[in-house]
């Protein structure tokens, strides 16, 4: 693999992001937004944010609390109404004015984008147009979704059911795709189904969250139909999920803070899309150069950083050395450095956490005994310690952390089996159950195991985190991996209470 990057910098070690009292003048300093007004947040500190991949000093992020959170819920409760009053039609065209303003300052976000999140540029302008097609997708769903008039056993009673916003909604969301998953999971299809939000992103990437609040205010959105709020998980992330005036609750991030929201929001309707380890499963009768194509575009893409992410790939025996060749020249394919050199298809990770928790997983898969073909540590000669080389393990079992756990960097761990109840209880072996994957030249294969899998998305013939906006996605039942599903008309209903009435026509 080749390294490129262009720095006089010293690499220094990015172990945390400090909190600051106050934030020089000339600074790049990210405000809350609720109804429409930029202000700080109460505690009167701020977040320094640094580039994962140039160390630079990028701004500082207010630090919201509970007192932002009231307000913000508050302003979001009042814009019902108004929203209501567009219409359906009123509020898709609203949509497609939001889209063509994303659209027309793509450059703009996806600049800060990359430099925040530490992506490539061109993946970053990518991400931005997912905004864009967020809202688009979301405008046209919703004119199209129908529902049910029922049939009554009283020749006088008629049915019929509709649906309507459950109220202010929570949007949690992670650090991986900052503005592309908001936009495609919550906020376009809120806007859409008249649902006002309150916006609580990720604090290492909310510089970027920030900026589209600025450049959404040329939308003229509606007062309170989107509001932001920024700060430290457990207090606006708490604050927001606990508020009684919030009704629904968006959140998409790790399992274990989707059990913490859960627990803290009893009887609140949820929608979570939580972690995935993604396996992938390589049968012997596989095209396995097609295999090992896939499977790495799905373990190194964005760093590893994706919830349906291959992080895991059972590959039967009598084609393992094959495909883990295969493998390893995706792997050396992999250029880091400059989110804005064009060779450069790879970023850090975004944050120490992420790095530590790589560091630990390659370790226990070490002391096990398992080999590390290629990669395995933080790259050497870069701008930050946040740069993980694109990696290759061999030689795992069920027992190993990158087998049971999520990574979420860029590692292709390797297992094998012999026969298909062995491939199926490896993939059972983990308890998170968001994406599977399946390479195999027939049918009745694919069927098989498609159907044997217990995951929310079995892609044949294609990584694990292949996706389009109209697919339904989520975690399967009794996992860890979420509640719900997003994706096209799904998300629409999900937003919204289904009503039923009834009416006497004699009366």
């Amino acid at each position: 693999m080749t390294y490129i990057f262009k720095t006089d910098l010293d690499t220094p070690n990015l172990r945390g992001t400090p909190i600051v009292d106050s934030a020089p003048s000339d600074a790049r300093v990210a405000l809350n937004n609720i109804g429409g007004a930029f202000a700080e947040g109460e505690t009167g500190q701020f977040l320094e944010i640094r580039s994962p991949a140039t160390a630079e000093l990028l701004g500082y992020v207010t630090m919201g609390g509970a007192g932002d959170v009231d307000r913000a819920v508050r302003t979001a409760e009042a814009a019902l109404a108004p929203l209501a009053q567009l219409g359906t039609y009123g509020r898709a065209a609203l949509c497609q004015r939001v889209a063509d303003t994303v659209a027309a300052n793509a450059d703009r976000l996806a600049r800060l984008l990359a430099l925040e999140q530490g992506k490539p540029y061109k993946d970053a302008l990518d991400e931005v147009g997912t905004v864009s097609l967020g809202y688009r997708n979301a405008a046209e769903q919703v004119k199209w979704i129908t529902t049910d008039v029922i049939q009554v056993a009283d020749p006088f009673k008629r049915a019929f059911s509709i649906l309507q916003p459950k109220g202010v909604l929570a949007a949690i969301t992670p650090w991986n795709f900052p503005l592309g998953l908001p936009a495609m999971y919550y906020l376009g299809p809120a806007l859409a189904t008249g649902t006002p939000v309150v916006w609580v992103p990720a604090p290492t990437t909310s510089l970027v969250a920030a900026e589209l609040m600025e450049v959404l205010a040329e939308a003229d959105l509606p007062k309170g139909a989107l509001n932001l709020v920024m700060g430290a998980g457990p207090v606006v992330g708490d604050a927001v999920a606990t508020h009684p005036r919030v009704h629904s609750i968006g959140f998409t991030g790790s399992s274990a803070t989707g059990r913490t929201i859960a627990s803290r929001a009893p009887g609140k309707h949820l929608m979570f899309e939580l972690g995935g380890n993604g396996p992938t499963l390589v049968l012997e009768d596989a095209d396995v150069d097609l295999a090992a194509q896939q499977a790495g575009f799905g373990c190194f893409a964005n760093a590893g950083q994706i919830c349906t992410a291959t992080e895991r790939v059972l590959v039967h025996k009598a084609v393992h050395d094959r495909f883990v060749e295969g493998l390893m020249k995706v792997a050396a394919g992999k250029k880091m450095g400059d989110p804005f050199d064009a060779g450069t298809n790879m970023g850090p990770l975004n944050n120490a956490a992420t790095l530590q928790k790589m560091q630990e997983h390659m370790a226990d898969a070490r002391a096990t005994g398992a080999e590390v073909l290629v990669g395995g540590d933080a790259a050497d000669g870069m701008a930050t310690n946040l740069f993980f080389e694109p990696t290759v393990v061999t030689g795992l079992s069920a027992a190993n952390m990158l087998n049971i756990e999520e990574s979420f960097g860029p590692v292709a761990p390797v297992l094998t089996f012999d026969t298909m109840d062995e491939a199926l209880s490896l993939a059972a072996s983990s308890n998170y159950g968001l994406s599977a994957a399946v390479f195999t030249s027939t049918t009745r294969n694919a069927w098989a195991y498609a159907e044997a899998l217990r995951v929310g998305i079995v892609n044949i013939n294609e990584m694990s985190c292949y996706w389009e906006p109209c697919i339904p996605a989520g975690g399967a039942a009794g996992s860890d991996s979420g509640l719900g599903r997003t994706g096209g008309l799904y998300t629409i209903r999900e937003m919204c209470d289904l009503k039923t009435i009834t009416f006497d026509v004699r009366r």
